[in-house]
């Protein structure tokens, strides 16, 4: 096992304003990790630091072997490579087919061989569980496909690590957890970490992991007695 990320007194800014101090994480390759706290507490600008949105204003830290100190925009697309994304809102091309997104990212990320990468698409989409939605328009899907395509989106580059900023917060009770074992499933399949941002702890109660709460300007460990591991209770197909 060895670490994916690696903060050691972080600090973050917007706008010119502390909105995280003092962070230090360690986080590892096989790991599952929810940042829990309210909405505004900082939990999205951590995440937007780790895929390269953001900088570390002070400390140090990396994510697979990228400097958040040094990150500049045309880092991004080699870090993206690495680093898979899931948004609440899903953030598909919406005048595209899931295949036509699917073939955006790659070629963002530097696929050239088309054949490759619909090879790809289908593979991605067939983990999730909606291969046969692979010509389908995003308005066409509910919102527990679209975000089983986000998913998919996010295993392209077959990532070191997925970073999933509240990916059942557009989703009812029964979907949320659909995605929820998808989530940590693929993340098994895959051996990638996972990083989710959650305010549900419905959620945290029903699939245990390890905890970073951010409250007061800070990412503190929660310690836990559960010692559920969500990595061994679901398989990818």
């Amino acid at each position: 096992m060895s670490n994916v990320i690696n903060i050691s007194d972080g600090r973050i800014l917007q706008s010119g304003v502390t909105v995280l101090k003092n962070v230090s994480i360690q986080i590892q390759d096989d790991e599952f990790v929810y940042l829990i706290g309210k909405t505004g507490s900082g939990k999205s600008s951590l995440l937007k630091v780790l895929y390269g949105e953001l900088s570390l204003a002070e400390g140090s830290g990396n994510i697979v072997e990228f400097d958040l100190t040094k990150m500049k925009r045309k880092d991004i697309p080699k870090l993206r490579r690495k680093v898979g994304i899931v948004f609440q809102d899903f953030q598909l091309l919406t005048d595209r087919s899931v295949l036509k997104n699917l073939m955006f990212v790659m070629g963002a990320s530097g696929w050239k061989d088309k054949k490759l990468m619909t090879a790809r698409a289908h593979e991605v989409l067939s983990l999730v569980g909606i291969e046969e939605k692979i010509n389908s328009m995003p308005f066409a899907l509910s919102g527990g496909e679209q975000q089983r395509v986000s998913i998919a989106r996010a295993l392209l580059n077959k990532p070191k690590i997925i970073l999933a900023d509240e990916p059942t917060g557009n989703l009812d009770p029964e979907t949320s957890a659909e995605i929820m074992q998808l989530l940590i499933a693929v993340a098994k399949e895959e051996k990638a970490a996972i990083v989710m941002a959650t305010h549900d702890m419905s959620m945290v109660e029903k699939y245990p992991g390890r905890i970073l709460r951010v409250e007061d300007n800070e990412v503190k460990e929660v310690n836990t007695m559960n010692q559920f591991d969500p990595f061994t209770s679901f398989s990818a197909k």
